[in-house]
């Protein structure tokens, strides 16, 4: 049984659930993770996803919303109650109320305003997917200026799946993002390209595989031997910026639509997610 293994939901769809099924689910999730989920939700695009689950593609943000803030409601209040466009709840109570006090952390995808403002109301986090330091640049300031001075955008983590093919080893499938130290990686570019990201504005990254089964262990093994994360910065980092809501220690296991993709985040020398908080 793991001890120190991090959960991640990359991302949950949330106006695919109501808003009592997402806030008990996690809840209980985190309860037997003893606190260590974090909460990956977007608002989807498929319309014919949509439409399997009877909801209105055009309400998705607003739908989002709903849920994220009654989630919100019931983790930190019981009972709750709560008035909004889709959901209702009068003296609710989940009956497995989270492990972490007010709910585990969330982290909200997407990079309209929208999903930005929705980031600085509900999340603890922003997730981009193969962002490079241009594109954390760009959401960092637009966060800033969206909460206007009041200071919401600090408390922030910004957080990304990275993709990474090893050398030597083939693609399974093509990347739905850049490639972390581009098309041809070396353990320099690989360095590198998480350098930037952390100099960007970066606090947290996830590492995305996109390889076969049989070759994860071989790619592992680079990703340990190479060294590839720059030493130092951690310290250098943590010194700069302010307080944010921690997030578990320990590596973090990405999970898309039901699939598992982990990233052990001792691995490297001197440990794989020393980036100032720049987790693999």
């Amino acid at each position: 049984m793991t001890t120190c293994l991090r959960l991640l939901t990359s991302v949950l769809v949330a106006p695919y659930y109501p808003a009592l099924v997402l806030a008990n689910q996690a809840a209980t999730l985190d309860v037997v993770s003893g606190g260590r989920l974090i909460l990956g939700v977007g608002t989807g695009w498929n319309p014919e996803e949509f439409d399997a689950v009877g909801v209105l593609a055009r309400e998705r943000g607003a739908r989002a919303d709903d849920h994220l803030a009654a989630a919100k409601a019931l983790w930190r209040r019981r009972p709750a109650n709560f008035d909004g466009q889709f959901t209702t709840l009068r003296a609710a109570r989940l009956g497995v109320p989270p492990f972490t006090p007010g709910g585990p952390p969330v982290w909200v995808g997407g990079h309209s305003d929208a999903a930005l403002r929705r980031a600085l109301r509900f999340g603890d986090g922003w997730y981009g997917t193969g962002a490079g330091a241009a594109e954390v640049g760009d959401v960092r300031h637009r966060l800033h200026e969206l909460a206007a001075g009041t200071g919401e955008a600090d408390r922030l983590t910004l957080a990304s799946a990275a993709f990474l093919t090893p050398p030597g080893i083939p693609a399974a499938t093509s990347p739905p993002g850049r490639l972390l130290g581009g098309t041809d990686p070396s353990a320099a570019s690989v360095i590198d390209d998480p350098g930037r990201l952390a100099e960007a504005g970066l606090t947290v990254c996830t590492l995305w595989l996109p390889i076969a089964a049989e070759h994860v262990g071989e790619a592992m093994e680079w990703i340990a031997t190479e060294d590839v994360w720059p030493g130092g910065l951690a310290d250098s980092l943590r010194a700069t910026r302010p307080p944010r809501r921690p997030v578990p220690d320990g590596p973090l296991l990405d999970t898309d639509l039901g699939e598992l993709e982990a990233v052990p985040r001792r691995l490297v020398r001197g440990g794989l997610a020393e980036l100032g908080d720049l987790q693999a």
